[in-house]
């Protein structure tokens, strides 16, 4: 397929007419796509980005701290504790309902997505790589074994009872903007075998599982465009499916807010929120 010429459309609020969005249907009719997601799916729904229009600038936890750190992980798990109630109320928006609905129809092969969330999966989403892993889970830094958030979460709660009445500012993938001293915080250990216990999701400086990696790959191979939704593209664990369509002459069709890191390699790139875009094209296609 030859390799087609950057264009780029905005979607305006309220909508632009059909002229400014007919080369992106025009773009994915008939064609297999794959979506990759990003924060800006989750923005409707409540949950905060790191980068986009109106983001907080903010300092997320690095890996080698949260391995290294005693403190880091009390103040990890503190902040978490409060942010986790945000993001378990938090309901898929018309964004994740319309990747289900291109999914049933059969016009959308998966998503790889770089959120945590599981808004996907609420949506009734199937074919889902969890690029960074899933908040839902706890995983022992140990021993391995698994354990539900909300189960890690009420033993937080239990040996930390002023957390449960501690008020603050929600942030990126369940982290909260905290103004208690977590000094005191006691974070509990594995019930297995007393290790160290991590949400199961990658942190900045920790690399995403090969297995996890090869799944994604192999779901980009099943595609003949690939969707960005709401992503920046900032990390590379998201821009290297950009570069791989590019290599391969697969055209890159980018919905975003604001400008991101693969601009320069869209076939066509469409400013707007995804929970009004999105739907337009589920209908258009339809």
């Amino acid at each position: 397929m030859p390799a087609l010429a950057i264009r780029r459309y905005t979607i305006r609020v309220p909508p632009a007419g059909p002229s400014d969005f007919a080369a992106l249907v025009e773009l994915v009719r008939g064609r297999r796509l794959v979506a990759l997601t990003g924060a800006g799916c989750s923005t409707e729904s409540g949950i905060p980005d790191y980068r986009g229009p109106g983001a907080r600038p903010r300092t997320p936890i690095q890996y080698r701290d949260f391995l290294a750190s005693a403190a880091a992980r009390a103040r990890y798990w503190a902040r978490a504790a409060i942010g986790w109630r945000h993001l378990a109320s938090a309901r898929p928006n018309p964004a994740h309902t319309a990747l289900f609905e291109l999914e049933t129809r059969g016009s959308l092969a998966g998503i790889i997505t770089q959120n945590v969330d599981g808004l996907h999966q609420a949506a009734g989403s199937r074919a889902v790589i969890n690029l960074h892993g899933a908040i839902d889970r706890v995983r022992c830094l140990e021993c391995g074994a698994v354990t539900a958030r909300t189960d890690v979460h009420t033993r937080v709660l239990a040996l930390n009872p002023a957390l449960a009445q501690a008020g603050a500012a929600a942030a990126p993938d369940g982290d909260a903007e905290l103004a208690l001293d977590p000094a005191g915080v006691v974070v509990p250990a594995c019930e297995a075998c007393g290790g160290v216990l991590k949400p199961d999701v990658v942190f900045f400086g920790e690399n995403v599982p090969r297995s996890t990696v090869d799944a994604a790959w192999a779901l980009f191979d099943h595609a003949e465009v690939l969707v960005v939704a709401g992503s920046s593209l900032a990390v590379f664990s998201g821009y290297r499916f950009v570069r791989r369509a590019t290599e391969r002459r697969m055209p890159v069709a980018i919905i975003n807010l604001g400008p991101t890191r693969g601009d320069g390699d869209a076939a066509i790139k469409v400013e707007g929120r995804l929970g009004e875009v999105l739907p337009r094209l589920v209908d258009a296609l339809a």
